[in-house]
Parts: C-alpha cells; sequence; structure tokens
C-alpha cells in the first residue's frame, strides 16, 4: 500500500500482558495523542515520529496506532471487535500500512496463534519478539530466523522495558514499503463468521468480502493451529527450563495471592497510598498555596481598582489555584496505581477480589474497572468493555462512578483540613485514616448497588473469569513519571477549562444582584448609626456578606436551600452542589469565590480559614463544624455530580434509563448519608 505524505500507519496488535503498550510508550516518547475509534468510546492511542534510516535519503514520518489487546481475530468483547475492525477497514483515515505484532517471547504459543491469523488475513506484517531478555537469563535460546522463515515475515527480538533491539526495528520501518493488503480465503471466511454478531455498522467492502466466505468452526480453527504449534516450537526455542522469574513469581503469588493474606496485603498497600497522599504533599502544596495568593495581591494590588481586577484577583486566580493546589496529591495517586499496574500486582488484585466479586453479581475483571475509577470514571466506564457477560459489564458501568475519583479528592482534602484538627498528623494520621474510610465507603456502596442490580437485571449468559498474571517487574519509573505527569495535566487542563468559565460566571453572580438591591444595603451600612454601633471593620464585613446574600448566586443557593439544609447545607453550599455538576472538582474553586466576594478585607484569612470561621446564617453555629463537613463529604462521596460520567454511560449502553437512575439512586444516598451524618454528631 503507498503511504500518504510519507506517512507510514503501523498499527501495534498483540495479546494483553505483551509489552505492546511498553512497546509503544517507548517508540512515542512524549509524541502521543489520546482519541476515540470512530463512531464508539473505546480509546485509541496513537503517536507520530519521524525516523531516518542510515541509507534513506529522507525520513519517514511514522504513525504508531495501539490497538486494544486481543487473544484472537474471532473477538469476544467490544475491545477486541474494534481491534478486528481497525486492521480491516481500509476506508478509514488511519488505516494501517502495516501490522507490527507484538508477541511476548516468554508465552511464544499464545501469541503464535494470533500471529498466524493475522498473517493468514492477507495483512503486512513484522513481528517484535518482545521479552527476550527474560528467555535469556534463564537459559533460553530463540532462534529468530528459523521463527521468521516459518512465518514467512520479519522477525525482530528486543526488550521494550529495557529499550533494547528498538534501533533495528526503527530502521527497518522507515525504509519498508509494505505490500498491500491480500483478499485471503481466510479473510473472507473470517469476516463471514464474525460480522453477523457485531452491532458496528461496517464498510460495503466488508460486506461484500463476508458475503462471499463460509462459516468458520473456531473451535477446530484454533485447535488446528495450535497442533501446529505445538509441533514446530521446539525448533524456535531450545534449551527450554522454566524460568527463573517465573519460579520466583509463583513463590511470591503464594503470598500475593491467598484469600486472607493478599486481602490484607492489598489493604495495607492501599492504607499507604493514602497516608502518602496527605503526608508527601504538605510542603509542595503549602507552596503553591502561598505562590498563588500572593499572585492574588500582587494584581490587586498593580491593577487599577475596577471589576476587571476583581475577577482576576477574586475570581480566576483563587479557582485556578484551588485546583492547582491539589496536583501533588493527584500526582501521588496515579503514581502509586502505576506503580501497581507496571509491577505486575493490579492483576493479582483482580485475581484475589473475583471471588468476592461475585456474589455480587460481577467478577474479577470488574477489577480493573473499579480501581480505574479511583482515578476518573470516564476511561473506566469505557474498560469495563473488556467484560464479556452482560450483565457484569452493564452492573460494573452502573457502580463505577461510586468509586471516588480523582475529582473528589481535593474535595476530601479541603474538608478533612477544616473538620480534622492538624495535631497528631504524621505519617500515620487521622487524616489519611479518613481519607482512606471514604474511598472504602465507595467501594462498599457499590457492592451493595451490584448485590440490588443482580436482583433486579437477569441474565441466562454463563459468566466465566480468565485472567493471565504477569511476572512480576520492577516498575519503570520513566514511565511512572510519565503517567504522573500526565495525569495531572489531563486534570488541570481540563478541569482548568472549567474553572475559568464557571469562575467567571459565579464572580459575576456573586457580584451583581436585581437593580436597586446593592445601592439600598450600602446605604444601610454606612450609616453613622450602623457604623457606630458595629465599628468600621464589622460594618464593611456585615454589607459584604449582604451583599452576597442578596446577589444572583445567593439567590440560586437560597431557592435549593430548604432541600439541603436539613443537611446543615447553606445556601453557599447549595451553588457549590449545582456548580460542581460540571466537575466535582470546581467546588473548590466555587468556595474560593465565593468567599473572596463576600470578605471585603485585604488581609483577610487563607480560604480554609474563612470557611472554618463562617456560620450558618439560620442556627448561628459553625457552618463547616464536622456533622456538616463529614455530610459533604459522604455527599460528594455517593452523588452522580459529573456531566461527563452520565454522558459516557448513556454512550455505553445506548439509553438515558442507566445514566437517570444512577442520578437519582446516587441522589438518594448521597442526601441519606449526610442526614445521617447530622443526626449522628
Amino acid at each position: 500500500m503507498a503511504t500518504t505524505d510519507n506517512i507510514l500507519h503501523v498499527a501495534l496488535v498483540g495479546n494483553p500482558n505483551c509489552g505492546k503498550s511498553t512497546l509503544f510508550n517507548a517508540l512515542t516518547g512524549l509524541n502521543q495523542k489520546t482519541g476515540n475509534f470512530p463512531g464508539v468510546t473505546v480509546e485509541k492511542h496513537s503517536g507520530k515520529v519521524r525516523i531516518h534510516a542510515p541509507q534513506a535519503k529522507a525520513a519517514r514520518t511514522v504513525n504508531f496506532i495501539d490497538l486494544p489487546g486481543t487473544y484472537s481475530l474471532f473477538p469476544k468483547s467490544p475491545d477486541e471487535e474494534e481491534t478486528l475492525l481497525a486492521l480491516l477497514q481500509r476506508e478509514q483515515s488511519e488505516a494501517p500500512d502495516l501490522v507490527l505484532l507484538v508477541a511476548d517471547a516468554s508465552n511464544l504459543k499464545r501469541s503464535l496463534l494470533l500471529a498466524t491469523q493475522v498473517i493468514d488475513a492477507g495483512l503486512p506484517v513484522v513481528m517484535a519478539l518482545n521479552m527476550v531478555d527474560l528467555l535469556e537469563e534463564s537459559g533460553f535460546n530463540v532462534n529468530v530466523q528459523a521463527l521468521s522463515e516459518a512465518l514467512g515475515v520479519p522477525v525482530f527480538a528486543l526488550s521494550a522495558r529495557e529499550k533494547k533491539g528498538l534501533t533495528q526495528l526503527k530502521h527497518y520501518l522507515a525504509a519498508v514499503q509494505p505490500e498491500p493488503v491480500k483478499e485471503s480465503a481466510f479473510q473472507k471466511n473470517l469476516l463471514h463468521t464474525v460480522l453477523p454478531q457485531l452491532d458496528r455498522k461496517v464498510s460495503d467492502d466488508l460486506q461484500k468480502q463476508a458475503s462471499a466466505g463460509v462459516p468458520v468452526d473456531v473451535q477446530a480453527d484454533t485447535l488446528e493451529r495450535y497442533g501446529s504449534i505445538e509441533k514446530n516450537i521446539k525448533s524456535f526455542i531450545t534449551n527450554p527450563k522454566p524460568l527463573k522469574a517465573l519460579g520466583l513469581t509463583h513463590r511470591i503469588d503464594a503470598v500475593v495471592t491467598h484469600p486472607l493474606s493478599g486481602l490484607l496485603l492489598f489493604l495495607t498497600v492501599m492504607f499507604f497510598i493514602f497516608q502518602a497522599i496527605f503526608s508527601w504533599s504538605e510542603a509542595p502544596m503549602n507552596l503553591i498555596d502561598e505562590a498563588f495568593a500572593q499572585l492574588s495581591d500582587t494584581l490587586r494590588a498593580q491593577l487599577p481598582p475596577g471589576p476587571f481586577s476583581d475577577l482576576l484577583s477574586e475570581g480566576i486566580v483563587p479557582g485556578l489555584g484551588g485546583i492547582v493546589i491539589f496536583i501533588p496529591q493527584i500526582a501521588i495517586l496515579f503514581g502509586c496505581i502505576a506503580i501497581l499496574e507496571d509491577s505486575g500486582y493490579m492483576a493479582r488484585v483482580s485475581f484475589i477480589l473475583d471471588k468476592l466479586l461475585r456474589p455480587f453479581g460481577i467478577n474479577g475483571k470488574s477489577v480493573i474497572p473499579l480501581i480505574s475509577g479511583v482515578a476518573c470514571a470516564v476511561p473506566a466506564i469505557m474498560s469495563a468493555r473488556t467484560i464479556k457477560h452482560s450483565r457484569e459489564r452493564l452492573l460494573t458501568i452502573f457502580i463505577t462512578p461510586l468509586m471516588s475519583c480523582s475529582a473528589r479528592l481535593p474535595v476530601y482534602t479541603l474538608l478533612i483540613a477544616i473538620a480534622v484538627p492538624e495535631e497528631g498528623a504524621g505519617t500515620f494520621n487521622t487524616r489519611g485514616l479518613i481519607l482512606m474510610a471514604l474511598y472504602l465507603l465507595g467501594f462498599a456502596a457499590a457492592l451493595l448497588t451490584a448485590l440490588l442490580m443482580k436482583l433486579w437485571v437477569k441474565s441466562r449468559e454463563r459468566s466465566t473469569f480468565i485472567m493471565e498474571l504477569p511476572v512480576y517487574r520492577l516498575p519503570q519509573w520513566r514511565v511512572v513519571l510519565f503517567t504522573m505527569y500526565e495525569k495531572a495535566k489531563i486534570f488541570v487542563f481540563d478541569a482548568g477549562k472549567i474553572i475559568v468559565a464557571i469562575s467567571i460566571v459565579l464572580w459575576v453572580l456573586a457580584s451583581y444582584s436585581l437593580p436597586g438591591r446593592f445601592e439600598a444595603l450600602e446605604q444601610k451600612y454606612s450609616t453613622a448609626q450602623v457604623v457606630q454601633q458595629l465599628g468600621a471593620e464589622e460594618a464593611a464585613a456585615q454589607l459584604e456578606a449582604e451583599k452576597l446574600r442578596n446577589s444572583f448566586a445567593g439567590m440560586l443557593g437560597r431557592a435549593i436551600e430548604p432541600v439541603i439544609e436539613p443537611l446543615g447545607f447553606d445556601w453557599k453550599i447549595g451553588i457549590a452542589l449545582i456548580t460542581s455538576f460540571a466537575a466535582r472538582e470546581v467546588f473548590v474553586g466555587t468556595m474560593a469565590t465565593i468567599y473572596s466576594a463576600g470578605d471585603a478585607d485585604e488581609n483577610s484569612l487563607a480560604l480554609r480559614q474563612k470557611m472554618m470561621i463562617d456560620t450558618h446564617h439560620h442556627s448561628g453555629r459553625k457552618l463547616f463544624d464536622f456533622p456538616t463537613s463529614l455530610g459533604l463529604m459522604l455527599f460528594y462521596a455517593f452523588a452522580m455530580q459529573c456531566m461527563s460520567t452520565m454522558a459516557v454511560v448513556k454512550r455505553e449502553t445506548g439509553t438515558w434509563k442507566w445514566p437517570l437512575l444512577q442520578f437519582v439512586w446516587f441522589g438518594a444516598l448521597a442526601w441519606i448519608a449526610a442526614f445521617v451524618a447530622q443526626l449522628a454528631f
């Protein structure tokens, strides 16, 4: 196939846990972008790199496309369906010119099943034989030439983790001129077998090919391929002996995957993660807080008085500062998750929790979306497509938003800092325990919801759980650091767009009212009698508080106050609950905006201190006392306050029934939990 503008589109295909994503990261570095396959929400990663071969006249741009992992071209999940269609639909803009088939050298038999199918489908293929370093360390010898001759495709031995052998592969890709995709009998029969099962609309070309084929006996075809592979495998790998890495893995797994010790270890790991989120992030958060406070003061001092100056210093800067300040905690959380995934431990978590989850109608594969939901519910819900059982997939999608995502973390940490005394803070402190309890509470609520839905949503499908446990490896720190950087950047920039817009809207709502109201208040608090009775500073403070209450924002908050007042909330919290539907982390920016507008003293205390001294305008007690702060944390732990999550649930389920049911059910849980907290304390 002739490439467009000298761009070679290379699709990375391989089994799960074969090192495909590691190779993709090693080849593309920072030159990556994330999107979705056309018409679906399966995530697609691609990255363009300029490669110059030693004897080539000009460099070539190679566009690497990391396709979802699959064991076979006969798909059993939506992710695997997208891999098949991405390979065979030639009309798409990034139709692959070449397939880079990533094979796990330590499990070559399984990798060769997929390899033979891709080759028989008529696709141009080059094989990257990954993880050869593990084989060599254990006394294996891989006959790369024999494997290449048997398959009829080029084979490159490499180690993606160690970045060994990548240069030869890059030079090949810079110079190769791949042949067009050939129509084969296997391709036609494959399409004839698979397409009737797909819900996706496919091209006329694929439909024509499918109509010319005959059904494939998938089981017989698989057994025949495995038989041939078994007969020839010894000519590719010699001196076989058990891998040392596998031996060590089995010894560790005796503890890690034990029903009791494995669960205790998992809880211990999570405990240390949440302790680290508070103790390690304190110093950088203080520096960020001071920097934004100084920036606000500088803007207020340098800019001429007026609405624009107030907007910047009291609206936008405090709103953004309320997000940026949580970068250290977000980075620590994502870094810990990356370490667990890269080391091979996360797969063990799925294994040990499978028996725990099955009575609730889900299985071990649901753990990946649920734990991913700690980062963000949107990609986590998309990842549920790997769950083959339809009811378990639906239940997982439904309960994933109950996992406390990173957007809730700023809310939790702000309210915990207000409600829990700083005394005793350190490596092990009460704040970390409360944070962990909130995450575990979300998990418990998810299980309860799944149990109730299991009784309602019926299915005749038979559920199975098959997951390969990779060998343990030391995490790649460059991958961990890159993940921390990427996730924190996405969090800040995605939230930042919303924060800027909402900060401007909030400032306008909090700074203006119906004609004549502010003037009347100013006249009231400027009289000599009031100033003499209250004092100049107290009169100015009460004037600003009255202005905020009578502003458009105050009117909006008071409109919903009857519903939330039994929870100890007031109209200011009501405003935050409404704006948080755009994104939960907006709560912090909303508080920063509201309290900056409500306090005219330029030497006022920081946001947390302002909230700590505020009082409820009806009861007169501290607004953010322990019961209200705890109730607000519980409300955010349960409530469906994320329009993006609702949209992706609708997309994945194909109906508004499920996201609307989530909104009602989670909202009821949130209100009841906050009400119980108010009664109990």
